[in-house]
């Protein structure tokens, strides 16, 4: 079995304008990076259904935004530089429908683990609100996903975006049946993910300093973040795959190389062997330089595909 790489050419839709950091060139990176490894299988995304965002969003958000999305040009919605146009909204359901297929396939047998190279991104996007680049919290519509399935009672979340995953936790803070864990650089937008947001003991927050580096970045994750995802023992494990920590990323500080992004995919794959079955999903979040981009999703995807 392969490890699925799940895209739609509709994630190329999405086009926030000329200078935008989220730009189409990113995803166009991240597929140029893995499109040469062995092992995997790439598969379209489908549209994620009403179902399946009424699980995550309220019903008045996903009709605002579709009445936001322009017939032409561009839209900002609740802040300047999270905008729409004519296609977002396919892009970024296809990222929340993706993350739902592979999701399926891995529950199902049909591939070992699955990362979805889609955007725009989503951790910033709560239930009823957008910000920071995020229309659909794809990753907390995949993780209602695999609740879904029969046997699974336990799903984690874990986020090693260089930015909190704000939307993810306001989502899921007052559900004990979902693990919340991320690493985040301190301080940086959007403000929140200090170690006192505990959620119902079901959040865990590690904030970071400005140069941090491999070593911080590696014992964070070895002492507190593996550790507490162990004792939850999750059936199903989802990642939020944020490439913007890494030390040629314009918008974070955080120094993260690509040899960490291959080792902290290693260290979620064992446990999610030991709990899991190794069912393991993660998609695509931010990472604005498309050079460490392409060599960041390669190593991910690359750690991925060991098991196939």
């Amino acid at each position: 079995m392969a490890t699925l790489i799940i895209h739609h050419d509709d994630c190329l839709r999405h086009d926030p304008g000329p200078g935008h950091p989220e730009q189409v060139r990113r995803l166009q990176a991240v597929l140029a990076g893995v499109e040469s490894l062995k092992g995997l299988e790439f598969l379209p995304a489908p549209l994620a259904t009403s179902e399946q965002l009424a699980r995550v969003h309220t019903g008045e958000y996903t009709d605002w935004l579709a009445a936001m999305e322009p017939a032409e040009g561009r839209v900002p919605l609740t802040e300047a530089d999270t905008l729409m146009n004519p296609g977002s909204l396919a892009a970024s359901a296809r990222a929340a429908g993706g993350i739902c297929f592979a999701v399926d396939e891995v529950f199902g047998g049909r591939a070992p683990n699955a990362f979805v190279a889609a955007r725009p991104p989503g951790h910033h996007s709560g239930t009823d609100f957008s910000m920071g680049f995020c229309l659909y919290n794809a990753v907390a519509v995949g993780a209602r996903q695999a609740l879904s399935h029969e046997g699974v009672a336990r799903v984690a979340v874990l986020d090693f975006d260089v930015h909190h995953g704000n939307g993810t936790q306001q989502i899921f803070e007052n559900d004990p049946d979902v693990l919340f864990i991320s690493s985040h650089e301190m301080p940086l937008y959007p403000g929140s993910g200090h170690p006192g947001e505990t959620g119902v003991g079901n959040v865990l927050n590690l904030p970071l300093k400005p140069r941090s580096g491999s070593a911080a970045f590696r014992a964070t994750w070895s002492r507190k973040a593996l550790p507490a995802l162990d004792a939850f023992a999750p059936d199903f494990i989802l990642v939020s795959a944020g490439f913007d920590a890494h030390e040629r990323d314009p918008l974070g500080h955080l120094e993260v190389r690509d040899a960490d992004y291959e080792w902290i995919t290693r260290e979620i794959m064992a446990i999610a062997d030991d709990h899991a079955g190794g069912r393991m999903v993660s998609i695509l979040e931010g990472g604005y330089d498309l050079e460490a981009l392409a060599s960041a999703a390669r190593a991910h995807a690359g750690a991925l595909a060991t098991v196939s």
